[in-house]
C-alpha cells in the first residue's frame, strides 16, 4: 500500500475510536423479568424439529394465531425447582417442564469444580407434540407444578409433576420420580385429549460435553454416543471431525458418554424409533469437548394412554453400578476390551479389583497387591518358561557347533537344529507358550485401567490422579508421538522392561533367524515409552511393578533349577531315542516327519540336478 493510503486508514481508525470514547451512550431502560419474557418473540410452530422463530410481537392475537389453544401457556415466568439427594442435585424448570441442571455431588471436574452432566447453558431438550396446527414445541411453553424444593433422605423419593392444562379433560403432563440415592430418574409423559395419536412425537436432546478430565485431546478420543438395539453400537469417537449415523433398528437405550460419566435415556415400554445421532467437534474450542445430538420419534398413542415411560441415567460410568441396574446390557458402556479379553476382565480382574478395594484405601498399594496376586497365579507358567530357557542354555554349546559347521547355510542349520531337538526331546516353542499364555491378562489390563473410574482423582506418590498420566515434568514444547510432558511412571516402566530384557538375554542363547530377537527386546520398550506416555499412571505403574516382580520371580526360580540335572535328563532322552526306548511326543513325531520330508526333498533335488547335468553333457 502507498504511504497516503496507510495514513488515511490510520486517521479513519482514530476517528472511529474517538467517536466511541467521546460520544455519550444512551443507557437502556431496565425492565423486569416478566417484561423480558413477554417481549421475547414467540417461536413459530413448524412441522420440523427446528422451526424458525416468529419475528412479530407476541400480542394476544398473534399468540392465538401461532399457538392456538396453547397461547396462554406461551407466556410466563421461568421458575426453578430443586430436588437434592445424597448423590445428585437436580434443578427442574417450569419452562418446558425439563431438567435444567443435574450436578453429581460426589464428583468434581479435573480442576475441582462442580460436575454438571446437564447444565442450563449447555443442554437443550425438545419434545414436539403433533397437533392440528403442526408440531408444538413443549420446550417453549410454561407448565405448572405443585411440587416444592426438597432434600431427600436415602430411602425417600419425590414425584415432580409438570402439567400444561387446556381444560379439565385436556392436558399434557410430564412426571419425574427422583429417589434419595442412585442416579436413575424415572420419566413419563401423558397427553389427554391433546395431540394426534396417529402421528409420532419428536424428541431431541442436544448436549455440550464439557471437559471433565485434564487432557482435551484424550477426552475427544473417547466422548461418543453409545446406543443399544439388539447389540451395542457406537458413533466413531473420532477426535477431530463430525460424525453422524442413523440407527438401523429401534433403540432400547442410548448414552452420551464422557470418559467416566454417562447421560442417557432408557425406553421402558417401547423402543425409540427413527433415531438419528450426531457428534460435532470444534478443535479450536477449549471448553466443549464435543456437542452430541440425538433425535428420535416417540409413539403418541403411548403418551395418550399413559404408557410412555422412560428412565434417565445421569451418573458415573461405573461397572459396579451399571451391572446392578435392571437395564439390558447397560454395563457394556464400560469398555472391557475385545470379545476374547472381556471375560478375563469381567469375571476375574474386575471382581478381584473390587475385592481389594474393600481392603486397601490407597490405590497404589492396591495395584501392588493386584500384581502380586496375578503373578502368584501365573507362577507355574513362569517356572515352565524358565525351565525351557534352561534347556536351551544347556544345548547352547551344541547349537554353536552346528552354526559353525553349517556356516551360512541357514536351511541346513535349521534342519540340524530340529534333528537335535528331536534327539533330546526339547521343544523350542515350550518357552514361548507360557509367555503367550500370560499375554491375555496384560492386554486385558491395557483396556481395563483406562476405563476404571475407581482410579479417578486417586493420588499415589507424585501422581495426583491415577486415571490419567503423571506429568512429572512439563515440556516447553510438544514432541511428535510423545506429548508435552514426561511421565515418570512410564520411564520407570521402560527402564524395568529394558532391565528385564537384559536379564533375559543373558540367560537365553541367541537364536538364528532373520530377526535379531535380542535387539528387538530392547527396541520394544522404547516404542511403548512413546505409546504409553499419555496413558493412565495406574497402568504404567502396574507394568513397572509387574516387571520388577517378574525379575524377582526368575531370580528365585533360578535357585531351584539345576542345569546339570537338566543336562543329564537331555542326555538320557538322547540315548533312549537312539535305542527306540522313549515314546515320542506329538511334537517329536512332527519333527521327525519334517526331517524325513526335508531329506526326501533334498534327495529329489539332487536327483533332478544330476539328470539336468547329464542332459547338458550330452548336448
Amino acid at each position: 500500500m502507498e504511504r497516503n493510503q496507510v495514513i488515511g486508514l490510520v486517521l479513519i481508525l482514530l476517528m472511529l475510536i474517538g467517536y466511541q470514547v467521546l460520544v455519550p451512550r444512551e443507557e437502556p431502560t431496565p425492565v423486569t423479568q416478566e417484561q423480558v419474557t413477554q417481549a421475547t418473540p414467540a417461536p413459530a410452530v413448524s412441522d420440523t424439529l427446528y422451526g424458525p422463530a416468529a419475528a412479530t410481537a407476541p400480542d394476544t392475537a398473534r399468540l392465538k394465531e401461532t399457538y392456538g389453544d396453547f397461547a396462554t401457556a406461551a407466556q410466563g415466568q421461568a421458575q426453578d425447582l430443586t430436588i437434592e439427594t445424597n448423590d445428585v442435585r437436580v434443578v427442574f424448570s417450569n419452562k418446558g417442564g425439563v431438567m435444567k441442571e443435574v450436578m453429581l455431588k460426589k464428583y468434581k471436574t479435573y480442576d475441582q469444580k462442580p460436575l454438571y452432566l446437564i447444565s442450563d447453558k449447555h443442554s437443550r431438550f425438545q419434545l414436539q407434540l403433533p397437533t392440528q396446527r403442526g408440531n408444538m414445541d413443549l420446550a417453549n411453553l410454561y407448565f405448572t407444578t405443585t411440587a416444592t424444593n426438597r432434600t431427600l433422605a436415602e430411602n425417600d423419593s419425590a414425584l415432580v409433576t409438570y402439567r400444561l392444562a387446556l381444560s379439565d379433560n385436556q392436558f399434557v403432563e410430564q412426571t419425574y420420580l427422583v429417589r434419595g440415592s442412585g442416579y436413575v430418574i424415572d420419566y413419563g409423559i401423558k397427553n389427554q385429549g391433546v395431540g394426534q395419536a396417529d402421528k409420532p412425537m419428536l424428541f431431541n436432546w442436544q448436549n455440550d460435553m464439557l471437559q471433565f478430565e485434564n487432557d482435551m485431546q484424550e477426552n475427544r478420543k473417547v466422548v461418543t454416543i453409545n446406543y443399544y438395539t439388539d447389540e451395542l453400537e457406537s458413533l466413531s469417537p473420532t477426535p477431530d471431525s463430525n460424525v453422524e449415523a442413523d440407527a438401523e433398528s429401534p433403540v432400547q437405550w442410548f448414552t452420551m458418554k464422557h470418559k467416566y460419566f454417562l447421560a442417557g435415556l432408557i425406553a421402558k415400554n417401547a423402543p425409540l424409533q427413527d433415531v438419528k445421532l450426531e457428534a460435532k467437534v470444534n478443535p479450536a474450542d477449549s471448553t466443549i469437548v464435543k456437542t452430541l445430538d440425538v433425535k428420535a420419534t416417540l409413539a403418541s398413542a403411548a403418551a395418550q394412554d399413559g404408557t410412555a415411560r422412560f428412565q434417565y441415567y445421569l451418573g458415573p460410568n461405573d461397572y459396579q453400578i451399571l451391572k446392578n441396574l435392571p437395564i439390558e446390557n447397560f454395563d457394556e458402556n464400560v469398555y472391557l476390551g475385545y470379545a476374547f479379553l472381556k471375560p478375563i476382565n469381567k469375571y476375574f480382574l474386575v471382581p478381584l479389583f473390587t475385592l481389594l478395594e474393600n481392603v486397601f484405601s490407597n490405590y497404589g498399594i492396591l495395584i501392588i497387591c493386584l500384581v502380586l496376586i496375578v503373578k502368584t497365579l501365573l507362577t507355574p507358567l513362569t517356572y515352565k518358561s524358565y525351565v525351557s530357557m534352561a534347556k536351551m542354555r544347556v544345548l547352547a554349546p551344541e547349537l554353536a557347533e552346528l552354526k559353525e559347521k553349517n556356516g551360512d547355510d541357514m536351511a541346513k542349520q535349521q534342519q540340524d537344529q530340529m534333528k537335535l531337538y528331536q534327539q533330546v526331546g526339547v521343544s523350542p516353542l515350550s518357552g514361548c507358550v507360557p509367555v503367550l499364555a500370560t499375554m491375555p491378562i496384560l492386554f486385558s489390563l491395557f483396556f481395563l485401567f483406562p476405563n476404571l473410574i475407581e482410579l479417578r482423582q486417586e493420588s499415589f506418590l507424585w501422581a495426583k490422579d491415577l486415571s490419567t498420566y503423571d506429568s512429572f515434568i512439563k515440556l516447553p514444547f510438544t514432541l511428535p508421538f510423545y506429548g508435552s510432558h514426561v511421565s515418570l511412571f512410564t520411564l520407570m516402566m521402560t527402564a524395568s522392561s529394558i532391565a528385564y530384557a537384559y536379564y533375559n538375554n543373558q540367560m537365553t542363547p541367541t537364536q538364528p533367524g532373520p530377526v535379531n530377537m535380542k535387539f528387538l527386546s530392547y527396541v520394544m520398550p522404547l516404542m511403548f515409552m512413546f505409546v504409553l506416555n499419555n496413558f493412565p499412571a495406574g497402568l504404567t505403574f502396574y507394568y513397572f511393578v509387574s516387571n520388577v516382580v517378574t525379575i524377582g520371580q526368575q531370580l528365585i526360580i533360578r535357585r531351584f533349577v539345576d542345569e546339570d540335572k537338566i543336562k543329564r535328563i537331555l542326555d538320557e532322552n538322547r540315548a533312549k531315542n537312539a535305542n527306540g526306548q522313549k515314546k515320542q511326543s506329538k511334537f517329536q513325531q512332527y519333527l521327525e516327519k519334517t526331517l524325513q520330508a526335508g531329506e526326501e526333498a533334498k534327495k529329489k533335488q539332487a536327483e533332478l540336478e544330476r539328470k539336468q547335468g547329464k542332459r547338458k553333457s550330452k548336448n
